[in-house]
């Protein structure tokens, strides 16, 4: 399958319906969605920041290619705000699908109203700050909400969560998934037409101790 390919049906899935058939990948919950009606598809693209190293910030905005998904790891700098106003415009015009951070955000009002997609723990007035350190990098792998990302693995996101894996995984279950989700809507209307459901949910006969 090429990536064109997984892509289009990464665009049609439900995400939630990937987790029935995948157990690694999916970012931890308190890194959720800022915005409301969103769904991300994307490749990633990695930082990790030290020290509320905001100049890093800046060059990982710089070095950004349309289609990316900017996935910040604050390793644990759950105070230091790394994105708002500023930052969320300059993926904007690099082209970047969304922004992803272990940590927090400020700006949120002006965030929403900009529309780019931001993943976060939540919100803080602290930002960081102008200077450099060393152990910030560019694209390497990282840690997002217990999740290790690599540079390029697929970046899925909507309301409900983040999922990050690669394309072999995705690739392996995409099609499984998508059945499950075509079926769905038959599935529903027998419910809601009456019939019993240990025959529509095809629920196994239990072997109970007396």
């Amino acid at each position: 399958m090429t990536d064109d390919e997984l892509r289009a049906k990464l665009e049609q899935v439900s995400f939630a319906t990937l987790g029935h058939f995948l157990e690694e990948g999916f970012v931890a919950h308190e890194v959720r969605s800022m915005l409301s009606g969103v769904k991300v598809v994307g490749r990633a693209f990695t930082l990790r920041v030290a020290n509320a190293d905001a100049y890093a910030v800046n060059r990982a905005l710089a070095s950004l290619a349309e289609g990316e998904v900017l996935v910040i790891d604050m390793q644990g700098d759950h105070h230091h705000a790394c994105v708002g106003t500023v930052t969320s415009c300059a993926a904007t015009t690099r082209g970047a699908k969304a922004i992803v951070v272990d940590g927090v955000v400020t700006d949120i009002v002006e965030l929403r109203a900009a529309g780019l997609p931001i993943f976060a723990r939540g919100t803080s007035l602290l930002t960081t700050k102008l200077r450099s350190d060393p152990e910030s990098a560019l694209g390497l792998p990282i840690q997002c909400g217990g999740v290790t990302v690599q540079p390029g693995d697929w970046v899925l996101g909507d309301d409900n969560g983040l999922l990050i894996a690669n394309g072999a995984v995705l690739s392996a279950v995409i099609d499984t998934a998508l059945a499950s989700d075509a079926a769905e809507p038959a599935l529903i209307k027998r419910m809601q037409d009456g019939e019993p459901l240990e025959k529509v949910l095809r629920m196994p006969q239990l072997c109970l101790k007396p």
